[in-house]
């Protein structure tokens, strides 16, 4: 039964050998420039915030007058190299010594180019903020090429959908426009035979541990919050999987050692409670060993589902899949 099931899921996915699973320098490349663009975009607040800081600053002889700016004191406060968090913890004298500081050390010794250097150290700080967000880029991008492959594939089938809206955390109805919408998707519902809802990144009570994709028999009322929610009843799981959109195969198989051990970690749980969900697993980095491994479980049934994030076809596929199951 494993063996015809895995010939059924490799014939479907378009993966015939292990060789299909990996990712291609050119998937690889055209990752890397993904992330790179997208880094990019997230920089345009910041770098437009140092255009405003420069032109407030200009209205300014020298250094020290900076500090009569009101508009200008949280930008100098960046400026002298304190985050957000930081101000938590500092009263208004605490950030004047600290601005003060910025003028004496760094801004006068300038001389006449002293906006400059206040802008660079603005930079430089917020260059860490930039770093934070972009150091969770790789994940958020794979989730939303996911979701956007599922929303096609409702689309094209003539599936409605309701989508949870991760920022007012409530459910809304297929939209006209759905541009984007995949950046902001919580959970999605559609029903075809029966009710199904896919949850994004829950803590799935049985297993004690957070799970990228869940994708239960419910309706939406049954997703809500505390002990009666359907994430309690272990019977209500369909499939479960793991989603890693790191492109850089430097981290490929710590990714994929991280995945095998939830999925593993998944199985168990439920073995336990005498129930066997589908488990899949979808990846943009991978490599020949580890696709090795993810095709000797489908060959096994010990996986039921994979497929490489950067391939179209595969992705599509087993989205095709989710919304079947």
């Amino acid at each position: 039964m494993c063996l015809s099931m895995a010939k059924k899921i490799v014939a479907n996915t378009f993966i015939k050998s292990a060789d299909d699973l990996v990712t291609s320098r050119q998937d690889t490349r055209a990752g890397f420039i993904a992330m790179a663009l997208e880094k990019n975009y997230i920089a345009v607040p910041y770098i437009e915030e140092a255009k405003a800081l420069k032109a407030l600053a200009s209205q300014v002889k020298n250094p020290k007058d900076l500090l009569q700016v009101k508009d200008l004191r949280v930008g100098l406060l960046t400026a002298s190299g304190l985050s957000d968090k930081s101000l938590n913890y500092l009263n208004e004298d605490d950030r004047t010594i600290a601005i003060k500081g910025l003028i004496e050390k760094f801004l006068e010794p300038a001389g006449v180019n002293f906006i400059d250097e206040l802008v660079y150290r603005y930079l430089l700080t917020k260059g860490d903020a930039l770093g934070g967000k972009a150091r969770n880029l790789a994940g958020s991008l794979g989730e939303r090429k996911f979701l956007r492959s599922m929303i096609s594939v409702f689309n094209l089938s003539g599936i409605d959908y309701k989508w949870k809206d991760n920022d007012t955390n409530t459910w809304l109805d297929k939209p006209a426009d759905d541009t984007d919408i995949e950046k902001r998707i919580k959970a999605l519902y559609w029903k075809k035979k029966t009710d199904r809802l896919m949850a994004l990144n829950i803590n799935v009570p049985l297993v004690n541990k957070n799970v990228d994709l869940s994708i239960l028999e419910c309706t939406i009322e049954d997703f809500k919050k505390g002990k009666e929610s359907i994430i309690h009843q272990p019977d209500k799981y369909i499939a479960l999987g793991e989603l890693k959109g790191g492109i850089d195969p430097a981290g490929a198989d710590e990714h994929w050692k991280t995945a095998h051990s939830a999925l593993n970690r998944i199985r168990t749980s439920f073995e336990e409670m005498k129930l066997k969900p589908q488990t899949f697993f979808v990846g943009a980095a991978i490599e020949t060993a580890m696709a090795v491994e993810i095709f000797k479980q489908l060959k096994t049934g010990i996986m039921s589902n994979a497929a490489n994030l950067s391939n179209d076809q595969q992705l599509t596929t087993i989205c095709d899949w989710v919304i079947n199951l």
